[in-house]
């Protein structure tokens, strides 16, 4: 990356082409002021702009100093200085620092220069549309909306009845980084809302409403390398405990007599479990919305009657057991008072605690920003109610809730603190497991997240998907979601078999149920969950052949593990996702780069899933340069273009290549299952 700088011209050029061209007829930087407004509802955001002004900052002047660059921006040559930054040459890039904007400026933006051939990718975890070419992405932690198609019957209901229906970028992990197939990713620096554009056949346009601190933009000879940048800037994860290759982590919710009987039941038909996964463990509350947990973080005797014994008893056969908690306290419970005694719970306008409707119940927000808070919420309920009663791990949810309007303790607005709330979260659940000394034995899954949630949180699930096939909220969306978060150093992702959320008559079928199994069977981690209503939709317990499907699968997962072991411990070390884009490893085949349906498990194994209903043969794109074999079938394919094969439930489409040193074990796929 070269930096050329002349009178009031700056440039910064990639391969000797422009990435950042800026002169007073076509500047790069704009400032501007406005007012936004902001209203939540369960988690669903509704967010206007009045843009008061946006200038573009035509003229430069730059002068030389031992720490770098200065960059003094004007509107003209006999205007004060609207922004000051400074240009630090890397060795593999530039870092561009804010040093000063004058008073009353809060948006920003800043023109990169685009290609018309230009792939780009990122922006935290995205459901909808893996290259983000020809679309802008609002990058705001939220719910991810119920549907997020305004076409659709459940999106639109979804919108009348609760607010609801969300979009296609709407996300509870965005992330202000992107990738470009120019093999450089750029990162800005805020927690500020931003719009990221990239729309433009000439430039991509970053807004954010306030000032980043820093932009960063490094280069890379390759994604795989790019990748490790990444990773390396955020944070890497842990590998996750050895147990989760055991088996299927079955999500149960009716109370222990249920999860004693199906748990039975499943090694009955000879399934691999890891896992039992009761987030009622706490309790539950009937809701509209289905049947929802109690939140106050304490085990429940009246459900679940000797959960000290069972938990002692599942250790002896070698099988874990999983809670939930989230960082909210519900006014009915017993943690809430303590909580509001000690001043741990952020506050409203009037300095006393803020209650936050949470659908039907109303809850205190524990505030991260408070250190005494947070090392209360460690102590008195991860630690002494979680870790030691004998729980492996949760779901820690949630994080994407902060409501915009409370006060917090560090005196920042809670508008700024939004989108970094699920970092606090995190940090908060990987230190009490680190400080237990459990971090090799103890994991916990998130779905919201921003920068720098990488270094915390050990492993990412995909939300809350409508039970279907739909493109923009069912199963073929957990793909997109794990392949742009992977490329954020995201190494670890999942998802709930089945789906989540059910309604206006949208239930799951069997069919549903087996493909999503087929597909977590070749993921990092793979977990049932019943649903919001469990008594509504199909459960692998209701069917023999969903039952006996699922344990096929959790026997093929398992048989995978000594090769999912090796990618989960290049996944920490290096922070290379075990799901990847075909790109990562076919940089040459750019059929790959638009993909979004199937992915390569490490370098070794490609994955198309299955995902539209009704369908018993699959169309697969397989790279050039290899030859791969079909382990069902045993045929092989020279790649460099689409194969069709037979798909029946059962016999997921998977390739590997017929050249890797795990090709035995490939082989064995179908006989070990």
């Amino acid at each position: 990356m070269q930096v050329i700088h002349q009178d009031d011209r700056l440039s910064l050029r990639l391969g000797g082409d422009a990435l950042l061209d800026h002169a007073p007829g076509a500047p790069a930087f704009f400032v501007g002021r406005g007012r936004e407004r902001m209203e939540m509802y369960r988690g669903n955001f509704e967010i206007e702009d009045y843009l008061e002004s946006r200038e573009a900052l035509g003229h430069l002047t730059v002068s030389e100093a031992k720490a770098g660059l200065r960059l003094e921006l004007r509107r003209h040559a006999t205007d004060e200085v609207q922004l000051t930054l400074r240009l630090v040459e890397l060795e593999d890039g530039v870092r561009l620092e804010t040093l000063a904007v004058a008073e009353g400026i809060n948006r920003f933006w800043l023109r990169l220069a685009a290609q018309g051939a230009e792939r780009v990718w990122g922006g935290g975890e995205q459901m909808s549309y893996f290259d983000l070419r020809g679309r802008h992405f609002p990058l705001w932690t939220s719910e991810p909306g119920v549907g997020r198609d305004k076409s659709t019957y459940v999106t639109w209901q979804s919108d009348v009845v609760n607010r609801a229906g969300g979009d296609y970028y709407h996300t509870n992990y965005p992330q202000p980084t992107f990738i470009s197939s120019r093999r450089y990713f750029c990162h800005l620096e805020t927690s500020h809302y931003a719009d990221f554009d990239f729309r433009h056949a000439e430039f991509h346009e970053l807004q954010v409403w306030g000032l980043p601190s820093t932009i960063l933009l490094r280069e890379a000879p390759t994604f795989l390398a790019l990748v490790e940048k990444i990773s390396a800037t955020f944070g890497r994860q842990p590998p996750l405990p050895d147990w989760v290759h055991n088996g299927v982590i079955l999500g149960l919710k009716r109370g222990q007599a249920h999860a004693e009987a199906k748990l039975a039941e499943a090694l009955a038909s000879d399934m691999a479990v890891s896992a039992l996964w009761c987030e009622d463990w706490a309790g539950v509350r009937e809701t509209s919305f289905g049947t929802r947990l109690f939140w106050d973080w304490r085990w429940q005797p009246e459900r679940y009657p000797s959960l000290d014994r069972l938990i002692g008893e599942l250790r002896e056969r070698d099988v874990r057991f999983l809670g939930y908690v989230n960082p909210y306290l519900c006014v009915d419970g017993s943690l809430f008072p303590e909580a509001e005694a000690r001043g741990y719970l952020a506050t409203d306008g009037q300095g006393q605690t803020a209650i936050v409707d949470f659908g039907e119940f109303d809850c205190g927000v524990v505030d991260f920003t408070n250190e005494a808070a947070c090392a209360w919420f460690k102590d008195a309920i991860l630690r002494r109610e979680m870790l030691d009663f004998g729980l492996s791990g949760w779901m820690a949810d949630f994080g994407e809730y902060l409501p915009v309007d409370v006060s917090l303790h560090n005196g920042v607005s809670a508008k700024v603190e939004h989108n970094r709330w699920p970092v606090r979260w995190a940090r908060v659940n990987a230190e009490a497991i680190a400080e237990a000394g459990l971090t090799e034995e103890v994991t916990f899954f998130m779905r919201a997240g921003y920068s720098g949630v990488q270094g915390h949180c050990p492993l990412l699930w995909a939300g809350d998907q409508s039970v279907d096939f739909s493109h923009h909220d069912g199963l073929v969306t957990v793909i997109c979601a794990a392949l742009s978060s992977g490329l954020m150093g995201n190494a670890f992702h999942h998802s709930d078999i089945g789906g989540y959320t059910s309604l206006f008559g949208n239930t799951r079928d069997a069919e549903l149920f087996m493909r999503w199994a087929e597909m977590a069977a070749f993921t990092p981690v793979m977990r049932t969950h019943e649903s919001n209503r469990p008594t509504e939709n199909v459960q692998w317990f209701d069917d023999p052949q969903v039952a006996a499907h699922l344990a096929r699968m959790s026997r093929l997962y398992v048989h995978l593990a000594p090769y999912l072991k090796v990618l989960v411990a290049e996944g920490s070390e290096r922070g290379i996702p075990v799901q990847r884009p075909l790109f990562l490893h076919f940089e040459d085949d750019a059929e790959g780069y638009a993909i979004q349906d199937q992915y390569l498990l490490g370098p070794d194994l490609l994955v198309a899933p299955v995902h539209e209903a009704g369908r018993h043969d699959w169309s697969v794109y397989l790279p050039a340069g290899v030859e791969w074999v079909h382990p069902w079938s045993g045929e092989r394919h020279a790649g460099g273009g689409r194969v069709t094969v037979a798909a029946p439930c059962g016999e997921p489409p998977v390739f590997y290549r017929a050249d890797s040193q795990w090709a035995g074990l490939f082989a064995d796929l179908a006989s070990r299952a």
